[in-house]
């Protein structure tokens, strides 16, 4: 360009000279434009053509960037993965072998490529990847026609990946949908082929075919064909290699024991595929078709029934092993030691599931059981349900969320109670008309009231206005607390907190009841319920799990509610749960339908009809928690009568007296911070007893040491001494008899009380308030006077003393003998007697009685 110009310039320039500088200086200018225009003008349809070439090119770039960052993360590719982990097994608390579950158990038989039969190859290959043998692993034709399709239906309908991508998918990464990112996408695609180089086809199917999940706890191809049509895999026919070919995309669904036309129709489809792949022909697939799924496969329920009786016990194994190491059970490869007690596990299984030992009204009335050690905490045997037909399903010892009725008032009432304000036993509470503190309306169980009542009393009784009176004394917070150090907390309106009707319920699963019953049990130590004793894994890296406890109360607080529960099984609530020669504690609970709700299930006319019945119990050895009840309590007719509730003590007894058989019925022993004391009921602040206490007022009851009363009840009486200073004169002229004493003093007893004496002396008997009386023309001869003093309604014992009176008519005939009087005469004329008795006055027991 720069020569163009100089040329230009000098053109003008000559143009000048020759006088001609106009014409030629329009065709400059014209020419100037034109060359503008030219360097102007590309065609539109070029600058679009590179400008997408340009985008291609920079997404490409940036698509071959992202796809090899992502794949720099992708998991390393090993046989081991590949193959699939080893089972975990799953021991007794002796050591012995209970299950095997996940990796290559006794469910999952593995084949090699060359035991693969070919049927079984062109199914598979028919319906999940026809280009198998063709591909490296990514199949470019599959992906865009997947897209395609999924366009057309506008959705995701089609999936593109190839037999090799659902292995690495099965191998190493979750199949669920929200993990389908496009990072995993890569990475799958870059580690299929790398699978398809390092080994050969037949061999990447024979990974796929011990890979997949079957159903009914099933993995494998190989496993499949002997749990369903009993024949190993290499003897299956054409109808059976498609039925297994087309199972892995959905095992339940296509699950032939239980969906036998979905997995016929399934069937069905594979063989169409073969056809159209031309690896069978229409009369072949014809011909297969007609062989029906049902009564084709072999009855596997007695093999689940057999997994069913540990079935709940395993789900908790599983969740525990988790949560405490981050182990997947299913794919570990690990030994488990768990806590528990198979005679114990099969026993409970036998008693909830069989009508040999208790007469359940129907089949759908259902339990949750749960059993601990007292001592550790260790679970030892449980009950998800009845009827249960599959395996993990609902287990209510863990799970279940239902009120535990009364079972909570030793928890949340009369345990803090004793713990924070040192409650008596004894402590009085009055059972009368009574509300919440916001007004509504509380009752007892019998719409009744007591009156005055001890706290045990109260307790054996079940009664709620003496809990609710309780709980108001401890505080919320006091409870509260209680609760949580027994491993349970209440939540109200989804915050932790308590309100007054926890005073008489709130939610707790049985197995969390029996653990916080323990620290009853045990002294007051509560230990966290736990199923596993240690985990070791394929690498010999051991897991191991003690007794973790944590103390919960006062020795003196468990024994204490120890001895009330006692009472519970001896005389209360539940004296169907007693076991002879067994010392046994517990506590039932109800829960209570509104008035409406009773009307609704048809309970109105029945007493006591109600949606929930608890019973927690306990040795000194194990505790137990029962619940019973219906799923869905609110239908009609799904209420428990009185004597269905009584249910949950019938399956106690059972399982207890069962597992107590070889141990030692041992006592609970009163603690050195725990006093028995004799007291007067119903007195307040408490009092032992006076003298004339009514018999059956008088009870022994504990109290924390340092508590016990010191002051005797005076309402029925106190102990008097006898009167003193008795002494007693006879005047033979007037024939008078005086007799004196003493005033009583009346301290220790009723200060409005004033002392009334009576003499007897003799034929003769008076009463006076005075000190002194005399008796005219008294009995002759030696007499025996005796003094009693009565102060309200206390008397004292009598002082006595003898005096002889001669009879006058004798005297005259007998003139001359001697004076016969016991006692010295202060004259002639007379005779006395004075007693020794001590100077007397009231006395309070002081002793405190140690004997119940």
């Amino acid at each position: 360009m720069p020569n163009e110009g100089n040329n230009t310039r000098s053109r003008a320039n000559n143009r000048k000279k020759n006088g001609t500088t106009q014409g030629p200086r329009k065709t400059a200018v014209k020419a100037k434009k034109k060359t503008k225009a030219k360097k102007t003008g590309m065609p539109l349809w070029k600058k679009i053509f590179f400008g997408v070439l340009a985008l291609g090119i920079i997404g490409l770039a940036s698509g071959a960037g992202l796809f090899f960052y992502y794949v720099s993360s992708a998991p390393e590719l090993t046989e081991e993965k590949l193959v699939g982990t080893v089972a975990s097994t799953i021991l007794d608390a002796e050591g012995n072998e209970i299950k095997e579950i996940g990796g290559n158990d006794q469910n999952r038989t593995l084949i090699t490529a060359e035991e693969i039969p070919q049927v079984l190859k062109d199914a598979i290959v028919s319906i999940e990847d026809q280009r198998f043998y063709d591909h490296n692993g990514v199949d470019p034709i599959r992906i865009i026609g997947a897209l395609f399709a999924n366009l057309q239906q506008g959705g995701i309908s089609q999936g593109g990946s190839t037999i090799t991508q659902q292995l690495i998918k099965l191998s190493y990464f979750s199949t669920s949908s929200e993990d389908q990112t496009l990072e995993r996408k890569a990475q799958e695609a870059w580690m299929s082929m790398q699978l398809e180089r390092e080994y050969t086809k037949d061999e990447i199917l024979a990974f796929y075919i011990n890979k997949v999940y079957m159903s009914n706890n099933v993995y494998g191809m190989g496993t499949a064909a002997e749990y369903f049509f009993g024949k190993p895999i290499t003897d299956v026919t054409l109808a059976k290699a498609a039925t297994l070919a087309g199972m892995p995309q959905a095992p339940s669904l296509y699950d032939p024991i239980n969906n036998a036309l979905d997995t016929q129709a399934r069937r069905d489809l594979v063989l169409d595929m073969m056809v159209e792949n031309e690896k069978i022909t229409a009369e072949e697939s014809a011909e297969a078709k007609t062989v029906q799924i049902e009564g084709s496969i072999i009855d596997h329920s007695g093999d689940v029934n057999t997994s069913l009786v540990i079935d709940p016990y395993i789900q908790l194994v599983i969740d525990e092993v988790a949560e405490k190491t981050g182990l997947d059970v299913y794919e570990g490869g690990l030994t488990i030691t768990t806590n528990i007690d198979m005679d114990a596990q099969q026993r409970l299984y036998d008693i909830v599931n069989t009508y040999d030992y208790i007469e359940f009204p129907d089949d759908l009335l259902q339990t949750g059981v749960s059993m601990v050690d007292v001592n550790t905490g260790a679970i030892q045997a449980v009950s998800g349900g009845r009827n249960q037909n599959v395996q993990l399903g609902y287990n209510r010892a863990s799970t279940l969320e239902r009120s535990i009725g009364s079972t909570m008032k030793p928890m949340s009432v009369y345990g803090p109670a004793i713990e924070y304000l040192d409650y008596s036993t004894g402590t009085l509470v009055v059972d009368e008309e009574y509300s919440y503190s916001d007004g509504s309306e509380i009752n007892n169980y019998d719409n009744e009231y007591n009156g005055d009542q001890t706290i045990r009393e109260a307790l054996v009784d079940s009664r709620n206005i003496p809990a609710l009176k309780t709980f108001q004394e401890v505080g919320a917070d006091n409870a509260f607390s209680f609760l949580q150090k027994l491993g349970i907390t209440i939540t109200n309106d989804d915050q932790e907190y308590l309100v007054e009707s926890n005073a008489i319920g709130g939610v707790a699963t049985p197995i969390q009841l029996s653990a916080a019953y323990a620290a009853f049990a045990n002294g007051g130590t509560y230990y966290e319920p736990y199923t596993v004793q240690s985990v070791t894994t394929a690498e010999g890296e051991e897991f191991t799990f003690e007794p973790n406890g944590t103390e919960a109360m006062k020795e003196s607080t468990a024994y204490m509610i120890t001895d009330m529960l006692k009472d519970v099984i001896t005389e209360g609530t539940a004296t169907n749960a007693q076991i002879s020669g067994l010392p046994q504690a517990g506590k039932t609970g109800t829960t209570n339908y509104t008035d409406e709700q009773l009307a609704a299930v048809g309970g109105t006319n029945v007493p006591y009809a109600a949606p929930d019945a608890w019973f927690a119990g306990y040795s000194t050895s194990y505790s137990i928690s029962v619940w019973v009840g219906y799923d869905r309590p609110q239908d009609y007719g799904n209420f428990l009568d009185y004597q269905t509730q009584s249910l949950t003590r019938d399956i106690y007894r059972e399982l207890m007296s069962y597992v107590s058989e070889d141990t030692d019925y041992s006592d609970w022993t009163l603690p050195s911070s725990v006093s028995q004391v004799s007291i007067e009921k119903y007195t307040d602040p408490i009092l032992k007893p006076g003298p004339n206490t009514p018999s059956s007022l008088i009870a022994t009851e504990l109290f924390v040491k340092g508590t016990e009363p010191t002051s005797t009840s005076k309402k029925y009486g106190v102990t008097l001494l006898a009167p003193s200073g008795l002494k007693a004169s006879y005047n033979k002229d007037k024939d008078e008899l005086t007799v004196e004493w003493d005033k009583y003093s009346a301290s220790g007893t009723d200060s409005n009380a004033q002392a009334q004496y009576t003499v007897t002396a003799g034929g003769a008997s008076e009463t006076t308030t005075a000190t002194k009386v005399v008796i005219d023309k008294p009995d002759k001869g030696t007499i025996t006077i005796s003094l009693l003093v009565k102060v309200g309604s206390s008397t004292s014992p009598a002082s006595t003393i003898q005096l002889t009176i001669s009879d006058p008519a004798q005297e005259s005939s007998e003139a001359d003998s001697e004076d016969d009087s016991a006692n010295d005469s202060s004259s002639s004329s007379s005779s006395s007697a004075e007693s020794d008795q001590a100077s007397s006055a009231a006395q309070d027991d002081e002793e405190t009685n140690q004997n119940p």
